[in-house]
């Protein structure tokens, strides 16, 4: 069942690649409706798409055929500059490694998103500093990533995807390279910020304890999603 209403729906949504001579389907008539404000989990064997799904939402990929729309905008319809300018204005990524710009300090890379996007007033950066005090990085500011630990660089990595008020977040593994205890705290700052602002929140992950606080499952199999139950 489609929901005219829904926040992300993708139809129709067709995706392979040439492997040699024969060409590997990973998605085949896809349709999808995700609800905004949402907490939802892809889980499948690795292969399934996943990744190549988040990629395809961010608009860093595009299908051989179907649409994408994101509260109102055909992600599918735009020229490559628009969609960049879209997934700058509206997406933050995490990716399990991190990917912090090793050159900048931690203020810098978390000020990155807000210069992009023109926003780095001095209100926005008063906020941006605030959230470096709210993840426990506020005296770590003038550090560069490398003298950061995993879980601190994580931390700062999800802050820097949601400092400039993302409608979607797009995650990648983002606890798969820490460990369990460091993941469980990643994973609460995660869902926090996730309320307090409001976002759309995507993650793929392979860890089961990650799926159960999500509001939504859904499993990548053969080309299709199913909505697993609780």
């Amino acid at each position: 069942m489609h929901n005219s209403s829904a926040f992300i729906k993708i139809r129709r949504l067709t995706r392979s690649y040439a492997e040699g001579e024969q060409q590997r389907v990973i998605f085949a008539n896809l349709d999808l409706d995700i609800e905004r404000g949402g907490f939802i989990v892809l889980l499948g064997q690795s292969g399934s798409g996943k990744s190549t799904l988040l990629n395809l939402l961010g608009g860093i990929d595009l299908p051989d055929a179907g649409r994408i729309e994101i509260n109102g905008q055909v992600l599918t319809d735009l020229h490559e500059c628009d969609r960049t300018r879209f997934r700058r204005r509206h997406i933050g990524f995490v990716f399990q490694f991190f990917n912090l710009i090793p050159t900048l300090t931690a203020e810098e890379n978390l000020l990155l998103p807000l210069e992009l996007n023109g926003l780095a007033t001095a209100e926005q950066r008063d906020r941006a500093l605030e959230l470096l005090d709210n993840i426990g990085l506020g005296d770590r500011r003038h550090s560069f990533p490398e003298r950061l630990s995993g879980g601190e660089q994580q931390r700062l990595a999800i802050a820097r995807a949601l400092v400039h008020g993302p409608l979607l977040l797009l995650a990648d593994e983002p606890t798969g390279n820490l460990d369990m205890e460091t993941g469980e705290r990643i994973l609460e700052l995660l869902l926090k910020l996730h309320q307090q602002a409001g976002t759309t929140i995507v993650m793929v992950t392979h860890s089961h304890e990650v799926a159960a606080r999500a509001d939504r499952m859904l499993v990548l199999e053969s080309g299709h999603i199913r909505e697993m139950s609780r």
